[in-house]
């Protein structure tokens, strides 16, 4: 690698968080498990520590600390809209996550018949999959080995039948690449429909433009923007879900209430009945304001360096396979941040990187990196089963994903445990318990203040959903 390593873009909480190794020592944490969840930003947290001293109701007082909450809470959809380009007149919608964002969504959509059916690629994450199956017309494009040839069959399908939505991931969550999107925005125009972007893992790591794009409908969550969990945004234009019926039916989301009538409020208040989580949803703001400042070029090459040098590293291992769904190059960032471009062949990637041991279970590789080096990844299938199936990976993979607090040194160590399991295996026994690996004995305890929290058996957790 040319340069210096890279260092953290930004300041996170847990940097330098030390976790226990079986046998008794302790290792700095690397994180890369961005793409489940990211650690919160500092400036993030800071934020919710200012706002916490005037917990009040948002829109139902009139006290001074209500009136804060109120004017924070409102400001945190302009700076949403801003961090994502929307256009003038789009509404953000706050929801608990992209899941929520994409039901609410779903259940917008104009009547089938009148309108047609929603399209997605077979790549797709659970939540951009599920919520579109009772939706009559629904259809699925399977995605062939290079881009150019996938959004190709897009493109005749969307000629096929009458479609309403097009539903597509901004960046997968198992290989981190990403579609051109305005060119899918224009596809989905051209044939009468609307575009709808999860964008779950393509705004923790790129800049967005709603307006550019020409992309209609937007979601994506605060726990993988360096935000705290619970809080979600949709964001896109007014007309669907002004004229759909209310999300949730409650306090909030009406003008007016009788015995027998109700008039429904319009704008975003239509879908956000009840007291909204205040502090999730300004936590996102605040963190779309934090990502925003960074220099132009900052974050595509910090994340593109580490990417770099973590795609070398496991090449460089035997044993090892790295997946991809499509063949295209990828785009390299240039010393501005820019992205070369083309006619559809080439193809941009996020930091995320999904990898096989062939013969190894992913599972088991995973604690390994846990209970003896300290480090998190993912293990599974990722809620996307019909992806890792085309893959070659039914019974799941690793995926290690990168942040803006990621560094070299967190890159190097994972390459080295790597090798390390492929050189000699795991120095440390390990058994199947509830359909998890675990390290056998784990030695290792919850921190004293989590104790009380703890099931009689510690580390017997029920098994992740999505799994294996």
């Amino acid at each position: 690698m040319q340069g210096d390593p890279p260092g953290a873009l930004l300041a996170v909480q847990g940097a330098g968080l030390g976790v226990p190794l079986v046998g008794g020592g302790w290792a700095e944490y690397v994180n890369l498990d961005h793409a489940a969840s990211a650690p919160c930003l500092t400036t993030v947290a800071e934020h919710v520590a200012r706002l916490l001293p005037y917990s009040a109701s948002v829109h139902r007082g009139a006290g001074f600390a209500s009136q804060v909450c109120t004017t924070l809470y409102e400001g945190a959809r302009r700076d949403v809209a801003q961090f994502v380009g929307a256009r003038d007149g789009d509404l953000t919608v706050f929801t608990r996550n992209t899941t929520d964002a994409v039901n609410l969504l779903a259940r917008c959509l104009p009547a089938a018949d009148v309108a047609g059916g929603v399209v997605v690629f077979d790549v797709e994450h659970h939540a951009n999959l599920l919520p579109w199956r009772a939706r009559a017309g629904y259809r699925t494009v399977a995605a062939r080995s290079t881009l150019a040839e996938s959004l190709a069959a897009l493109e005749a399908e969307l000629r096929a039948a009458p479609t309403a939505l097009l539903a597509v991931t901004g960046a997968s969550n198992v290989t981190g690449e990403t579609p051109p999107l305005a060119r899918l925005a224009r596809l989905a125009h051209r044939a009468g429909a609307r575009i709808f972007v999860d964008a779950a893992q393509l705004a923790p790591h790129r800049r967005l433009d709603m307006a550019a794009d020409d992309v209609d409908y937007l979601a994506f969550s605060g726990h993988k923007l360096y935000a705290p969990f619970g809080a979600g945004v949709l964001v896109g234009r007014a007309d669907w879900l002004d004229a759909a019926p209310p999300y949730l039916a409650g306090g909030g989301a009406v003008r007016e209430v009788s015995t027998d009538a109700v008039d429904w409020a319009t704008g975003a208040a239509r879908h956000e009945a009840g007291t909204p989580n205040l502090a999730g949803a300004t936590a996102i703001a605040a963190a779309c304001r934090t990502l925003a400042a960074l220099p132009p070029g900052a974050w595509e090459r910090h994340e593109a360096g580490l990417r770099a040098r973590l795609l070398d590293g496991l090449d460089g291992l035997d044993g090892v396979v790295i997946h991809r769904i499509w063949s295209d190059p990828e785009t390299i960032p240039n010393s501005t941040g820019g992205r070369r471009t083309g006619d559809g062949a080439w193809q941009d990637a996020v930091g995320v990187v999904t990898f096989s041991l062939p013969g190894h279970d992913p599972a088991r590789v995973s604690a390994y990196l846990s209970a003896e080096h300290g480090i998190g990844v993912r293990a599974g299938r990722f809620c996307a089963h019909p992806l890792l199936a085309r893959l070659g990976a039914p019974g799941g993979a690793l995926r290690a994903s990168i942040g803006v607090g990621t560094t070299a040194h967190h890159i190097d160590r994972l390459i080295a445990a790597v090798a390390r399991y492929l050189r000699v295996g795991p120095g440390w026994g390990y058994a199947l318990r509830d359909g998890q690996w675990q390290p056998t004995p784990d030695d290792r305890r919850l921190p004293d203040w989590a104790e009380e929290y703890a099931a009689a058996a510690v580390h017997d957790l029920p098994a992740a959903p999505c799994g294996t």
